[in-house]
């Protein structure tokens, strides 16, 4: 006979821990991407941390023990140590160091990371809270390095999403309403007579009565292309989108990372577009001192650089993008915090001037914006700052290619975007 024998359940520090609530509190940190310049590019009063984030295996376990302590998941003994003030116990120490390699283990399992060798010559910048040392594997932890995975970013856009439609208040989502109608699924008005092309949604009862009023009650009933009704619904419109990242110098120069909430803001449309738009389409350019498409994938690595700001090549390769898909409403997402200060001449050669509004410089991007309009492409504009020349530009943007201009904060980002995308509203928000 076979016997089973149970044992009693003890349950560990790990499994009280809610460890996707964990994972959105590091979102800021994960996604973190830092400056793609040198430390010659950083000016003499800027903090290097705020330009080259540590992305070590250290570093990790020192935000996730930010994130516990923020959230209130460790015990008073485990805080007083911490802050230095307990008794020097090293077991306490050893279950803190404990918990952070089990957290590290867990989100490599369940597929949110990757770890990797770091590269020859990486360094760190951050410290331990306290300037404690809890982990005797400091040093190996600083030669393995994160990475997140499509997983994580997808959970992060997730995240991100169910929190900026939560702060838009009640509201349904699901294709882009339009006044016009269609023949789809769900009857939203009388019927109509069949054209080629319709959808076969057919209106039995009233194809049948066409079909006995033309022939009477005679059997078999003879049905006529002529005969044939179809349900109306409501079209539902597709749009293709591109977010146009700027990733000149002042996103991150002045002590605030404004890139990094404008990839979360991308992750959170790129989730929304999947799940409940999957006839829109999205794609990614950054615009610095030239423009390039990114993939969705590689947002996280995405890079601020010592760059100027090539508004002009970003709109012409965003343009280029939208008018090879077929889709009934093109737009262009444009997030910045500078005026143009860039061109790309017809030798491939970058023209700069950062001093004021360049003459030379507005009338190729006016062009672009133009061509925009042309092309039946809206822009909308997300301004980051209300510096009076970009105030200036964005206003005659708005004024060239009929769109709508934000001022807004790297806080409130992601509400107007999300607002605008949604509502399709033609208004401004103050």
């Amino acid at each position: 006979m076979r016997f089973t024998t149970y044992t009693k359940y003890r349950g560990g520090w790990l499994d009280a821990l809610n460890l996707q609530e964990l994972l959105d509190r590091l979102a800021e940190f994960l996604l973190q991407g830092g400056f793609a310049g040198t430390p010659q590019d950083v000016p003499w009063w800027a903090d290097p941390a705020d330009h080259f984030p540590d992305r070590s295996l250290e570093a990790l376990k020192e935000a996730l023990l930010r994130a516990l302590i923020e959230s209130g998941q460790l015990t008073p003994e485990m805080l007083a140590e911490l802050r230095g003030d307990g008794d020097g116990d090293e077991e306490v120490r050893q279950r803190i160091a404990d918990l952070l390699d089990d957290l590290v283990q867990r989100l490599v399992e369940e597929g949110y990371l990757t770890l990797t060798p770091s590269a020859p010559g990486a360094t760190t910048v951050m410290q331990p809270p306290g300037g404690r040392k809890i982990d005797e594997g400091a040093e190996a932890a600083r030669s393995v390095e994160f990475q997140l995975t499509s997983k994580g970013l997808d959970f992060l856009g997730y995240r991100t999403l169910k929190h900026l439609l939560a702060a838009l208040g009640r509201s349904s989502h699901g294709s882009h309403e339009t006044p016009h109608l269609a023949t789809g699924v769900e009857a939203e008005a009388a019927s109509r007579p069949y054209e080629f092309g319709d959808t076969l949604n057919l209106d039995i009862p009233a194809t049948l009565t066409r079909a006995l009023h033309r022939n009477g009650l005679e059997l078999p009933l003879e049905l006529d292309y002529d005969d044939l009704m179809v349900h109306q619904s409501e079209y539902r419109s597709s749009c293709a989108t591109v977010l146009l990242l700027d990733i000149s110098h002042s996103m991150i120069l002045y002590g605030e990372d404004r890139f990094t909430p404008a990839k979360r803001v991308a992750l959170a449309l790129s989730h929304l577009i999947r799940t409940q738009y999957p006839g829109d389409t999205l794609r990614v350019v950054t615009f610095g001192d030239r423009a390039q498409e990114i993939p969705l994938g590689e947002l996280p690595r995405a890079q601020v650089g010592p760059y100027h700001t090539n508004t002009a090549e970003g709109l012409k390769l965003a343009r280029r993008l939208l008018l090879a898909q077929k889709k009934d409403m093109r737009q262009i997402v444009m997030i910045t915090d500078g005026k143009p200060s860039a061109i790309t001449l017809p030798d491939g050669r970058v023209y700069k001037n950062p001093a004021g509004l360049d003459p030379r410089v507005l009338k190729e991007t006016f062009a672009e914006v133009a061509a925009c309009r042309k092309a039946g492409i809206v822009i909308n504009t997300f301004m980051l700052a209300q510096d009076p020349a970009l105030v200036q530009f964005v206003a005659h943007v708005c004024e060239l290619a009929r769109g709508k201009a934000y001022f807004t904060t790297t806080m409130t980002l992601g509400q107007y975007v999300m607002r605008d995308f949604l509502r399709r509203r033609t208004r401004r928000v103050k």
